[in-house]
């Protein structure tokens, strides 16, 4: 195996290739993100990859692969003592602002914040962004909207905190009391916010994005962890291919053997 594997200072960066029915893929795996370059390398050697589909495609954004159980034999999924399907999880490893969702990343897929509050992200399955240019003017919006919705989190927190004081002051039938610690409390969400925002892109990113694109609004949420350095074409060729409402390709495109780099 090269040496990139042990992610030593100084050393190269592992590579893998996707064969895959459309063509071949080459990446290369971050030596700062330890955890999902081993994670990825165990994947490829145990040959996890060998015949799973690309099952979700998005013009213009990206493609994921990955899922075991899209492969033909299937894959058996572990179940709690329920009898739920367990989700295997690795923890995130998010370099931001280093690693982008620019165009050409790897990155992995992961559950939503509600029932994935640290973010931990999908042993298997994995993105890589096509996206699109994105202007000043988009930026501006991705900052806003994200510090909106972490302001409202944050409130709705603070209500949580403060149920029993609420409880108290509607038992209480005291309108005006309700109002003024709502307000006080979203007035302490949003400094809190502001104090220290979700997210701020930088000149460079800003530069980043308009010359190559990408999805920003994934940034400092998502685990970034490679880069296509041969065969974007086939990835772009993939992107195009014709889906049904649920962005899953009418045609099967397959990863048909992964492998290391020697």
């Amino acid at each position: 195996m090269c040496m990139g594997c042990t992610g030593q200072a100084g050393e190269n960066e592992t590579e893998v290739v996707l064969e895959t029915t459309a063509g071949e893929i080459r990446i290369k795996l971050y030596n700062d993100t330890p955890g999902h370059r081993d994670n990825f390398i165990k994947n490829v050697q145990d040959g996890m990859y060998t015949g799973v589909t690309f099952h979700r495609v998005i013009r213009n954004f990206m493609i994921q692969t990955g899922d075991p159980a899209t492969r033909p034999e299937g894959y058996e999924v572990k179940l709690d003592a329920q009898g739920d399907t367990i989700t295997e999880r690795i923890p995130a490893e998010i370099v931001w602002p280093k690693h982008l969702n620019k165009r050409g990343v790897l990155a992995a897929a992961r559950d939503g914040d509600d029932e994935n509050p640290d973010r931990q992200s999908d042993k298997f399955q994995f993105y890589i962004v096509t996206g699109k240019p994105c202007s000043d003017a988009d930026m501006d919006g991705f900052e806003i909207a994200r510090a909106q919705r972490d302001t409202e989190v944050l409130y709705q927190k603070k209500q949580l905190a403060n149920k029993d004081k609420l409880d108290a002051l509607r038992a209480a039938r005291d309108r005006d009391g309700i109002s003024d610690l709502l307000e006080h409390l979203l007035d302490e969400a949003r400094w809190e916010v502001s104090e220290n925002p979700p997210i701020t892109y930088s000149k460079e990113v800003r530069k980043a994005y308009r010359t190559h694109g990408g999805a920003p609004w994934l940034d400092n949420e998502y685990t970034v962890f490679g880069e296509v350095i041969e065969g974007m074409k086939v990835v772009e060729t993939i992107q195009k291919v014709k889906t049904n409402a649920k962005d899953i390709p009418l045609q099967d495109i397959r990863i048909t053997k992964a492998y290391v780099v020697e």
